[in-house]
């Protein structure tokens, strides 16, 4: 039944965006539309105007909105995301989705009643809204801390929590020394973890989980390859990547067409969501992904998927970070591009020799025609790599 309210929640006090989330997946409140507060105004009434909530709910109180439109009855929170347009859509999530998610991923890591969880991701998300919901399955109150590496681990040595991170943040841990032995687990995800820095995580000790999800599917639903309890993956015939499962989300908010083009239902009782993302299983049933489909590089009429690339750029010595994408080209149609951190800023790595590393495990095609060193790669709010700023030169 559509009849349950929602109301936008945007720059609310840690404490409060809990209570309330506490409420909505307990069935005491409205659902909820957490929004980044950092978000500027032309692009919040975009949303509000696409989404069409209730009310909108500030530190400075709640206003009522116009042309408000309900959501069902399960419905705990609705996830703002953008489609490859830009155009503002919700993910709508049932509380039983996001519990099946968070008791799920608890028993993955082997958590207990009390364990402490951070959260130094943004909660306008779904990885940092999941952070709340999983202390809340475990009866704890999260701590909420603006990520930099000293808060961090103030807060590790304090508490030794359970904490999710994007590789960025992993990255700028290691690089300070940090003892990641503090923490209880680390779940990361947001963006393909390279091997090196896993390397490196392990070696300070830190226990790390890669996960691999999307707000359609309440945050990660893989572990380190193997999805969660109740959680199927496969890949299509195009090489798509499958999901279903309790966790799944119920559909696109007030897009039913869009929601009918990606779930499918299926015998099992729960739908088939059929993902952006190529991928592939393992000998050992195990789920890779390769990356997003949305993502492929055409150059020359070969199809690369920059991923792929970029794990190979990343295993030089000479690279701390690398991210590959498309650029314009009038002869390819796109070139190859491998946008990539130093390790050392006074030796940085040549373009041959990025080549020579992509060449020797992927065709000669595949290999990067531009490299272009920074002192840091974009980042969105979400930790992802800033793609539509790194597809234009610097």
């Amino acid at each position: 039944m559509v009849n349950r309210p929602l109301h936008a929640v945007m720059g609310l006090a840690p404490a409060q965006l809990t209570a309330l989330l506490s409420e909505a997946l307990e069935g005491r409140g409205p659902a909820l539309l957490p929004i980044d507060p950092a978000t500027p105004p032309p692009r919040l009434r975009a949303l509000l105007a696409a989404l069409r909530p209730h009310a909108l709910r500030t530190p400075e109180g709640t206003t009522s909105l116009p042309d408000p439109a309900a959501t069902g009855e399960d419905t705990a929170v609705a996830i703002a995301t953008s489609g490859s347009t830009g155009t503002p859509k919700g993910v709508e999530l049932s509380a039983a989705a996001l519990l099946a998610s968070a008791h799920a991923s608890v028993e993955r890591m082997g958590a207990g009643p009390g364990d402490a969880w951070l959260c130094v991701l943004p909660t306008s998300y779904i990885a940092g809204l999941q952070v709340i919901v999983r202390a809340l399955a475990t009866g704890s109150e999260p701590v909420f801390l603006p990520f930099d590496t000293g808060s961090a681990m103030a807060a590790a040595e304090e508490h030794r929590p359970h904490v999710s991170l994007v590789p960025t943040q992993l990255r700028r841990l290691l690089d300070a020394g940090a003892d990641l032995s503090r923490f209880a687990t680390i779940v990361l995800g947001g963006a393909a973890a390279e091997p090196r820095l896993l390397a490196r995580a392990h070696t300070a000790g830190g226990r790390v989980l890669t996960t691999y999800g999307m707000s359609e599917t309440s945050g990660g639903c893989v572990y380190d390859g193997v999805p969660l309890k109740g959680v199927e993956a496969g890949v299509d015939g195009d090489g798509r990547i499958l999901l279903s499962g309790p966790v799944l989300f119920s559909g696109y908010r007030l897009d039913p067409e869009r929601t009918r083009e990606h779930l499918t239902p299926s015998a099992s009782g729960h739908p088939v969501f059929r993902t952006g993302d190529l991928g592939r299983l393992g000998p050992d049933g195990r789920l890779y992904v390769r990356g997003r489909a949305d993502d492929l590089i055409n150059t020359g009429g070969h199809k690369i998927v920059p991923a792929e690339v970029a794990a190979l750029v990343g295993e030089l010595a000479s690279v701390a970070d690398a991210v590959v994408v498309g650029r314009p080209d009038a002869e390819w149609g796109h070139r190859v591009t491998a946008v990539v951190v130093a390790a050392d800023p006074a030796h940085p790595p040549t373009l041959a020799e990025v080549r020579d590393r992509v060449r020797a495990d992927l065709p000669a095609y595949a290999a990067p025609r531009e490299l272009e060193v920074r002192d840091a790669i974009p980042l969105l709010a979400s930790g992802k790599p800033d793609l539509a700023a790194l597809r234009r030169p610097a």
